[in-house]
């Protein structure tokens, strides 16, 4: 057991102490005085003072006052523990039961012209998500991890409306430039994907892990890795890949490339304007069955004055009782 605020327990053993040393002033002053006025004197008082009933009244009158004091001190102490609040701990362990899922945007010149609405399309997909790890990951000839995996939607969706807002592109250098121009070339999809894919924790526990990215794959560059090497590498460690498209059905070449790459992982790819788009991820993502996820151990401080609070009542009443039996 521990107490929040010990230091009261010192002024409730303050409290008992100037009690006592008031109690024993006030009984000398009384003798006193009483020896200071005339008494009168009573004939055979030690016959009477020898009489068992009369040595069993005082033995029995000494008691309950020791008990008054007793019971006094008890209650004392103990209500100074209860407004000490006593308090116990509890190591836990946060299990969350959930998948991951890592969005992945191409922050390009090709596609500023619709990555607002992207943006608005991941934001959509939160509605249909619940306790899920999200996290954000853009790129262009380099990438940029904006937040990790997360469960707190309302951090979530205050980044995603910041990047929304930097495509206005009212501050001299928009959020989403920085970090994302570091290299050469631009819209580097292979390499994209393939820093998404990292960004994954708990890499040694099997979970449910999906990425959502959005890109024309109009790739202006030499990457690392191509898309397809990316796939790859994202299938080898479990992760699925469904990809958003704003240029599906146009460019057929470089669909049917982002096609087969998210196929390859088992996922699949979408038109961004389809009707069906955030409704057929969600529900792809949820098919695959959520795992617990052990969080970092906590130690958690509770109030348990219940015990002490109970034996507070009964000394109290206690008190109250011998009180009123030896008429004080």
């Amino acid at each position: 057991m521990a107490l929040a605020n010990w230091w009261i327990i010192l002024i409730a053993v303050a409290v008992i102490v100037v009690a006592v040393v008031i109690g024993l002033l006030i009984g000398l002053r009384r003798n006193a005085r009483h020896r200071a006025l005339p008494s009168a004197q009573i004939a055979r008082a030690e016959r009477v003072r020898a009489l068992p009933s009369f040595q069993h009244a005082v033995r029995r009158r000494t008691i309950a006052l020791a008990g008054v004091l007793a019971l006094g001190v008890i209650a004392t102490v103990i209500g100074g523990v209860v407004a000490a609040r006593p308090m116990s701990s509890e190591t836990i362990q946060p299990v969350n039961t959930s998948r991951d899922i890592m969005l992945c945007l191409d922050v390009s010149g090709s596609m500023s012209e619709v990555d607002v609405e992207v943006l608005s399309v991941f934001e959509e997909l939160l509605n249909g998500l619940e306790g899920e790890r999200i996290g954000l990951t853009i790129f262009n000839s380099s990438p940029v991890q904006v937040f990790p995996l997360t469960d707190d939607y309302d951090f979530i969706r205050t980044h995603l409306a910041s990047i929304r807002e930097s495509f206005d592109y009212i501050e001299e250098i928009p959020e989403h430039w920085v970090g994302t121009l570091n290299g050469p070339g631009a819209s580097l999809v292979g390499d994209g994907l393939a820093s998404c894919v990292m960004r994954f924790d708990h890499v040694d526990d099997e979970r449910s892990r999906s990425i959502i990215l959005a890109t024309d794959n109009e790739v202006n560059g030499d990457s690392i890795v191509s898309l397809q090497e990316a796939a790859d590498y994202a299938a080898s460690v479990g992760v699925r890949v469904f990809a958003l498209n704003p240029v599906q059905g146009v460019n057929t070449a470089i669909s049917e490339e982002l096609i087969t790459a998210a196929q390859t992982t088992g996922g699949e790819a979408y038109g961004l304007r389809d009707t069906t788009t955030v409704g057929d991820i969600v529900a792809d993502i949820q098919e695959q069955d959520a795992t617990q996820l052990r969080g970092q151990a906590q130690v958690v401080w509770t109030d348990t004055p219940n015990v002490w609070i109970a034996l507070l009542l009964v000394a109290g009443l206690g008190f109250l009782v011998l009180l009123w039996r030896v008429r004080l």
